[in-house]
């Protein structure tokens, strides 16, 4: 499939970070100790995997203040980590945002213009990112976000992910039904070409190669973080045999 790149380094969402902290530990799931100005605070992260190659003890982290918001359990959020030189967007609550804004805009959607686009659509026993219609065509999306990296590759997913497996099998039983179905991977590190992680979850590997004999579309969409804005870098290709 064709590699779409118009529109290359275009902003497409501003999300200015609060403070620069320093990682201090996990607490759980969903929460990690962080260090601002000398001061430890709790901090809510939304992402599910592991993000060990950049959550760990002494890296800087940019968050976003929520110290005014009344019930909240944490005064912090996570937004973004270091990795050598480059900061790296953590925040999956912002991935349906970033997906509508590229896919509205012609000049930077791997699908060009679309007609119409609903999200967050029920399909089965699961509930796909989006529905596209383009010419009297359905599409069906399903958004993934990537920030590991290996050797220059992006890879998907960093833990076992169940989740992953359901919504690509979605998309297998859509796209038998002759309805269009595509894979959307926001990858957010700065890596050269996208593959499925099969040393962390085989079972999701062979089901994406499965996904891609079929012809589903997958787009691999490289994005950065300064700190202040989302820019949309390109498309980059699959790197599997």
């Amino acid at each position: 499939m064709p590699r779409h790149n118009n529109g290359k380094d275009k902003v497409i969402f501003n999300i200015p970070a609060d403070a620069e902290g320093t990682f201090i530990r996990r607490l759980n799931r969903f929460a990690r100790e962080i260090l601002i100005h000398g001061m430890n605070f709790y901090a809510h992260i939304h992402d599910l995997g592991q993000l060990e190659e950049l959550l760990y003890f002494g890296n800087s982290v940019l968050l976003k203040s929520y110290r005014k918001v009344v019930g909240r359990k944490t005064e912090w959020e996570l937004l973004a980590a270091r990795l050598k030189d480059s900061w790296i967007f953590v925040n999956s609550k912002f991935h349906r945002i970033f997906a509508e804004r590229i896919f509205k805009d012609p000049s930077i959607s791997p699908f060009g213009e679309i007609d119409d686009m609903t999200p967050e659509i029920r399909v089965g026993n699961s509930r796909l990112d989006f529905l596209l219609r383009k010419n009297g065509k359905r599409i069906w999306v399903e958004v993934k976000g990537c920030t590991l990296i290996r050797n220059s590759k992006a890879l998907f997913p960093d833990a076992p992910t169940s989740r992953g497996r359901r919504h690509v099998n979605e998309l297998l039983n859509l796209k038998a039904r002759r309805d269009d179905a595509a894979l959307v991977i926001l990858v957010f590190i700065p890596a050269s070409c996208f593959a499925p992680n099969a040393a962390t979850d085989s079972e999701f590997a062979q089901i994406f190669c499965d996904a891609v004999k079929a012809g589903i579309e997958v787009r691999p969409l490289l994005l950065a973080y300064d700190g202040n804005s989302i820019i949309f870098c390109g498309e980059i290709p699959l790197c599997i045999p």
